[in-house]
Parts: structure tokens; sequence; C-alpha cells
């Protein structure tokens, strides 16, 4: 296969869906343009059937057009849209302790705070990344001081973050671990580059941010058992097996996702072999794990010792492990060259192009049956919405130029070396 032509077709429908259906429907239909902030639980059609607003999607769609800003186009109603959630956060989506709501009404009215702080770590890199698109550095030093109170919570769990289990069961979970590591690096890139350098300020920053990444690799080593070949998503807190349901649980998407926030970072560090190992194990694994053999598709959990899992969705194809695993497998190609992981790439991008867009409405489902039929046909709600759609876009549209350039670079120089 011509992978170059491979790369450069993708990357123009990348560009082409997000510019042309993704943004835009999410600009028509869930821009809330009498409060402010985002809408995402609308219909097939786009209409509004709930008006309950998700703090994580205020944090979510404000990095995402500021992203989509900064690498594809300077559309200034992606940039009025950032600054419309972004105020949306700053007015109504903090408590009194500095922690942050999960749920809030349509004029920003709290509704529900969970004990996670997933809402600190998305508004965060939404300001980090809308620094760099307004080039206002004072959202730099905003997100700054969120990461530090994230830190702060976490390191203070039982009085910001009390356990779900009581003290019998001593657990951590993987999904904070992976989301500190693009947190962390998603700041660390606004002030890099917004800067123009690292400045004497800011040392100390990129040092904390670097400490974050760097303990949260460390610790994901815990929860890679090799004797399953899987990445698990709770063990105990000193890694140990917990043989029960829950943890035996594998999230073949987180453990995907984890995967290329690693290569993210591998290559942030040129390529660091270590890093990189570590983390195309894990995507290997988690896609033997993954990947439906019947069907197609990145199915929703396995249980690692192949008994039944006790999650009623196991079987289903959510949206987003599919575009995780898209994202996965160009960043893995990049890293070693293998034609397998743009074989894979093709597998997954084939399997979710033929079933998550709704080329009626626009936009994609979000909730597949295991044999690619519709579940429900809504195109948002409290967990879905306006981020690892066009997150992915965005990514892979930048990935698929920097690999093409790149195999274009490696073809000139065969024929150079022949010649």
């Amino acid at each position: 296969m011509d992978w170059k032509k491979y790369l450069t077709d993708w990357s123009e429908k990348y560009r082409k869906d997000l510019t042309e259906n993704i943004m835009p429907f999410w600009l028509k239909n869930g821009l809330d343009r009498v409060n402010g902030g985002v809408y995402t639980c609308l219909d097939r059609d786009g209409k509004l059937i709930d008006t309950t607003k998700s703090v994580w999607f205020q944090g979510r769609f404000a990095f995402v057009c500021s992203f989509a800003y900064n690498t594809l186009e300077k559309n200034p109603e992606y940039l009025s849209a950032a600054k419309s959630t972004i105020d949306f956060i700053e007015n109504h989506c903090f408590d009194k302790d500095g922690r942050m709501y999960f749920e809030v009404m349509a004029d920003g009215t709290p509704l529900r705070k969970r004990r996670y702080v997933f809402s600190e770590t998305f508004a965060a890199i939404a300001m980090a990344e809308y620094a760099k698109a307004s080039g206002d550095i004072t959202y730099i030093e905003k997100a700054m001081k969120l990461f530090n109170d994230i830190r702060r919570f976490v390191a203070n769990s039982e009085e910001y973050m009390p356990s779900k289990y009581l003290d019998t069961l001593q657990a951590k979970g993987h999904s904070l671990v992976m989301i500190l590591i693009n947190t962390a690096s998603r700041i660390r890139n606004a002030v890099e580059t917004s800067l123009n350098g690292v400045s004497e300020k800011y040392a100390s920053e990129i040092k904390i941010l670097n400490q974050q990444i760097d303990e949260s690799i460390e610790s994901l080593k815990d929860f890679m058992k090799p004797e399953f070949k899987a990445l698990l998503e709770m063990v105990g807190t000193n890694g140990e097996f917990i043989d029960t349901c829950n943890g035996r649980v594998i999230n073949p998407g987180h453990c995907i996702e984890t995967a290329w926030f690693l290569l993210e970072e591998a290559k942030y560090r040129n390529w660091d072999k270590e890093l990189t190992a570590q983390a195309l194990q894990i995507l290997d694994w988690s896609w033997e794990w993954g990947w439906d053999k019947q069907y197609g598709g990145i199915i929703n959990f396995r249980d690692c010792k192949n008994l039944p899992p006790q999650d009623y969705s196991q079987d289903m194809k959510f949206w987003w492990p599919q575009t995780e695993a898209v994202i996965a497998t160009l960043y893995a190609y990049e890293a070693t060259g293998d034609d397998r992981y743009l074989i894979m790439h093709k597998e997954i991008s084939d399997w979710t192009y033929a079933h998550f867009p709704d080329n009626e409405y626009g936009e994609w489902y979000g909730y597949l049956h295991r044999d690619g039929t519709v579940a429900q046909p809504a195109k948002g709600n409290i967990f879905k919405g306006p981020f690892h759609i066009p997150r992915m876009m965005i990514k892979c549209y930048d990935l698929c130029n920097i690999i093409s350039q790149q195999v274009n670079k490696t073809t000139s120089q065969q024929v150079c070396g022949n010649t």
C-alpha cells in the first residue's frame, strides 16, 4: 500500500470532518449563547433534551476549541467559544473549597459534586490551551494554580476525595494516574510554547509538571500485570492484584489512551527507549484484549481471567475507545516505523467510520451494540460530548502530516542511496 497517500488522505478527511461536521454541530446546537458554556445533552438531530451541564465538558470543549484554533485553523468562532466556556467555568463551576462541581444547571446553579478531580484536570488543560490560542499568559498561571490544587487534593484525599471503599479495601485506580500525565504535559506544552522558552519564573512550575509525569509513569507499572498481559483498572496501594470482579477489570479503551499519552511523552524525550517500550507493551496487550475478532471494533470491558465481566455494557462498542485506538496506532507507527501499526490504524479506522458517523444529521453516534448496530441515537449526554472525537481528528490530522513527511523523507533518502 502507498502509505504516504494513505496518510495524506486521512489527514484531509480529519480536517474536513472536524471543520465541516463536528465543530459546526456543537457550535450550532451545544453552545449556550445566553448563559455561556456548552450543553451536551443533545438528541440525534441536535435538539436539546436536558439543560443540565457537564462540568467535565465545559473544560473539554474549551480545550478542543483552543486546540483546533492552535493546530488546524485560526477560526475566531473557536476562540470565542473557548472564552465563553472558560468564563462559565470560572464564574459557576468552583465550590468555596476550591473543588469543582460535576453537574450544574443551565445558569450555573450547582447540582452535583463528586469525589474525583476530573473536572479540575479538564479545566486546567482548557486554560493552558486557551493561553496558547489567545496569547493571554494569565491563563497559564490559572492552569498552574489549578494543577497545584489538584495535587493538593490528591495528597489530602481523605479530606477532599474520600474513598468509595471502607478501610477494609486499600486500592488505587488507573484513571487518576493516567489523566495526570496528560494534564501535566498539556500545561507544560503551553508554558514552553507560549513563553518562547521557559523563563526563570516558570522553571519551578516545569519541574513540578515533570515530577508529576515521572511519578505517574512509575505508578503505572503497578497496574501492568505480565501474567495476564494486561494493564488493570484497579490494584492494591502497592500494586497487589485484587482477585475480585472489579480488581480483574480491563478497560481496553483507557489502556490504549494511556499508551498514546506515554508515546507522546516518549516523543518529547526524543523517543526514550524504556518509555516507548512500556507504551507499546500496553498498546499491544490492550489491542489483543480489546479488538473484537468477530465483529471488529474495541470492546468495552474484559476480565483478565476471562471470567464474565460485571459491567452491563461490557460487550458494547462506545465511541471513545475507538478514537483512542486511532490516535495510539498512529503514534506507535511514528515511534517504530512498523507497518503493523498502520494496518491496525486502518482496521480501527475502517470499522469506526463504517459504524459511528451519522450521515443524515451529522456528528457520531456514541453507543453501539457489539455487532455495530446503534443502541441509542443521542449525540450527547453528561458523558458524551465534544471531546474525544474532535481531539482525535485534531491529533491525527497533525500526526498524519508529520508522519507523511517522514515517509517522504525516508523514500527520498532511499532513492538517493540507490543512484
